[in-house]
């Protein structure tokens, strides 16, 4: 049956649909933070909204609830002092399931129709989202305000209309009928109906809360799954908010709010895995290490499990046409959020004997050279470079710089800056190594955080072979290229089709090999070990719900 809210979003719905399809670009949601788009008190108010939440507990009445959790501190320097209701399992399981008929027997028109009113709402606390966002996660305020809200919000939308897509394929009913020959046919009425699979789980990650943790979390509500929100326990704050509007949503369209929960755990509790292996769990959503993600994979059998793991991201350079360029568009991806992007290239690999360019053949140290300069000249004013960097998420990442610095010889190294305005900001700038591709020990692996290498290889056919090699067995988001011959450029497109990988060839404007668009670009192929799924495509949703039928004589 069809819900106000399906009613008042249709329009929407059906231009999410048709750009799937179309895969041009389109976003409902502004990504500036424009008074004009979002009103002349928004920015302020989302401010107010989010220091209101620091130092006191965050009110979510769920069931089971037996104490509290939550040590959030912002990487830019202060405790967020927020608590968030700690449940006991068992209690909010059976308080959930409570809920679910009601919710089932809605329908798919429901469903869509709450996730997108779900989605309008998120849309107007994007400040207030942004700024929790970072100050968890440690990106600047920008990308926080665009990552962490429209197009995080794009991104659910994306996977809500992938939902309605393959969900409104089913027919409500259908009228068989065989001939018999000289008999009567044989006339059936068959009536069939879209069910949810259970509970899903979204375990969110630290950088990147709401941009990976909205497609599970909608994918799944809109084909008619409650959710469990698990945040990392660095990240609490941003799906903390999402779930408080999902709850309001549910409540206000009639359904148990407690369809949608939180579940906050402090950093030395092991809370996912046991979330993951509930008999009532059916639907996994997971961002984070490949070790974490494999282990779901292998051990939460009763589920169906979507993992975004780690991956080693490479740029093969055999020529320019726009060197300065090339340079520029490196350098901005490689400092770009300090590298805590799960899509931030970390091998750059380039022919010992050098490349071609406008300005004439380079050899390999003054290619490498150009591009440790690029990182340094991108970072030499402190006030503007920590808008582009933002701040270290967490402490690990720092040692890991440190540690890394003994890979190679060092190109461009890891600084740190003060933050004008956050004087205990954890900011540094990318640290830029020379190996040879013998080591291939040191860079097959994902260095998580502003590290990179330029790696010297015997000629380009050695550079391609490498980064498929690397992407199939080691996993990959993304590979750039640059080259001016159109062989060359074939063969690197057939290399990444067959790795599983996207690829991003002679970017020197504004795009960047980080960036990912919604209803365009498929992030992750789920084709090597990188990720076994992708966001988001019909494969992604269409296992979230099962078809039951049944049929009568007429």
């Amino acid at each position: 049956m069809s819900h106000p809210f399906f009613e008042r979003h249709q329009a929407l719905l059906e231009q999410a649909t048709q750009a799937i399809a179309e895969r041009g670009y389109w976003s409902p949601f502004s990504e500036m933070p424009s008074p004009r788009v979002y009103g002349e008190t928004a920015n302020a108010d989302g401010k107010a909204a989010f220091e209101a939440r620091l130092n006191r507990p965050f009110a979510l009445s769920q069931p089971g609830t037996v104490g509290q959790a939550g040590k959030e501190v912002s990487p830019y320097g202060a405790e967020l002092g927020i608590t968030y209701p700690k449940p006991d399992l068992d209690q909010l399981f059976a308080g959930m399931a409570e809920g679910m008929p009601a919710w089932r027997k809605a329908g798919p028109e429901a469903w869509v129709g709450v996730s997108l009113e779900i989605l309008q709402r998120l849309n107007r606390r994007s400040f207030e989202i942004a700024y929790a966002v970072m100050h968890t996660t440690g990106q600047a305020f920008m990308m926080a305000f665009q990552a962490g809200g429209p197009h995080a919000q794009d991104r659910g939308l994306e996977a809500v209309a992938y939902a309605w897509d393959e969900m409104r394929r089913i027919p409500k009913q259908a009228i068989w009928e065989k001939p018999q020959g000289k008999h009567e046919p044989l006339r059936m009425e068959k009536r069939y109906s879209v069910v949810p699979r259970g509970v899903g789980l979204v375990i969110g990650c630290c950088t990147f809360p709401t941009w990976n943790g909205y497609p599970g979390l909608f994918a799944s509500l809109a084909t008619g799954n409650a959710v469990v929100v698990k945040p990392h326990p660095g990240a609490i704050l941003p799906l903390a908010i999402t779930v408080e509007v999902a709850r309001e949503v549910l409540q206000e369209a009639g359904f148990d709010p407690n369809l949608v929960t939180l579940v906050a755990n402090d950093p030395t509790e092991r809370m996912a895995s046991t979330l993951a292996l509930r008999p009532e769990v059916r639907l996994i959503d997971f961002t984070g290490s490949s070790a974490n993600g494999n282990w779901l994979e292998r051990n939460a059998h009763q589920a169906q499990v979507y993992t975004e793991k780690a991956g080693v991201n490479q740029i093969v350079i055999h020529s320019t046409s726009d060197f300065k360029g090339m340079v520029r568009n490196i350098a901005f991806s490689l400092a770009l959020y300090s590298g805590q992007m799960c899509t931030a290239p970390q091998n750059i690999y380039v022919p010992k004997g050098g490349i071609d360019t406008p300005e004439g053949h380079l050899s390999f140290d003054q290619v490498a050279a150009a591009i440790g300069e690029g990182v340094v000249r991108l970072t030499s004013d402190a006030a503007k470079a920590v808008e582009l960097l933002g701040a270290i998420q967490n402490d690990g990442v720092v040692q890991r710089i440190e540690s890394s610095r003994a890979l190679g010889e060092i190109v461009a190294d890891s600084r740190v800056l003060e933050h004008p305005e956050f004087p205990g900001a954890r900011i540094r700038t990318p640290l830029v190594l020379k190996v040879d591709a013998s080591d291939e020990d040191k860079i097959m692996q994902e260095l998580f955080g502003p590290i990179s290498f330029i790696v010297a290889t015997d000629n380009t056919a050695h550079s391609i072979a490498l980064a498929h090699r690397g992407a199939k067995e080691h996993g990959a988001l993304t590979l750039s290229a640059y080259t001016t011959d159109a062989g060359m450029a074939e063969g690197i497109r057939e290399a990444a089709e067959d790795a599983g990988v996207a690829l991003s060839l002679n970017l020197t404007g504004g795009v960047f090999v980080n960036q990912s668009a919604a209803f365009s670009d498929f992030h992750a192929t789920g084709a090597n070990p990188a990720a076994n799924a992708s966001l988001s495509d019909a494969a992604f949703v269409a296992n979230r719900f099962r078809v039951v039928q049944s049929r009568s004589h007429i």
